[in-house]
């Protein structure tokens, strides 16, 4: 629970410090792709739980290389997260932004690599949330080309 609490936390903490700039998101272009303004925070809410699931399960592991290695990762990639939310959001700094979400979908993926040696079914559950920030990606794209 620590590390599912802990994880919703920087979430929310993102949330609240980005409360400005979502109101100015609502006037840029978007990709015709972009689901509705109620379902991001709906998918971050599961994606935050998975995370701290997974990382709860690797860190109840036996102790090894990987086992650090992959909390490590977490707790890296889990403030990349963090501060991509701001300079999107509150920055706007969508091209910046974008190269930030490529910082973070690579670390999601070492992170993936790592839980996998400490614990598969953690390494699994974080599939979601590659693909969205895949997603993510495409879309913070669009809008970095559509806003110049």
């Amino acid at each position: 629970m620590i590390f599912t609490a802990l994880t919703e936390a920087v979430g929310l903490l993102a949330g609240f410090l980005t409360q400005d700039g979502l109101e100015n998101y609502g006037s840029i272009l978007k990709s015709a792709l972009t689901p509705p303004a109620f379902v991001f925070p709906l998918v971050w809410t599961i994606l935050f739980a998975l995370m701290g699931i997974g990382a709860a399960r690797v860190w109840r592991a036996p102790p090894s290389r990987a086992r650090t290695g992959g909390i490590r990762l977490f707790v890296l990639q889990l403030a990349v997260n963090f501060f991509w939310s701001l300079i999107f959001f509150r920055w706007q700094a969508f091209g910046g932004s974008f190269l930030w979400l490529v910082l973070l979908w690579v670390l999601i993926w070492g992170m993936i690599l790592s839980f996998a040696k400490a614990d598969l079914k953690a390494a699994l559950s974080q599939i979601p949330y590659l693909l969205w920030v895949t997603f993510a990606g495409y879309l913070n794209y669009a809008v970095w080309i559509l806003n110049p």
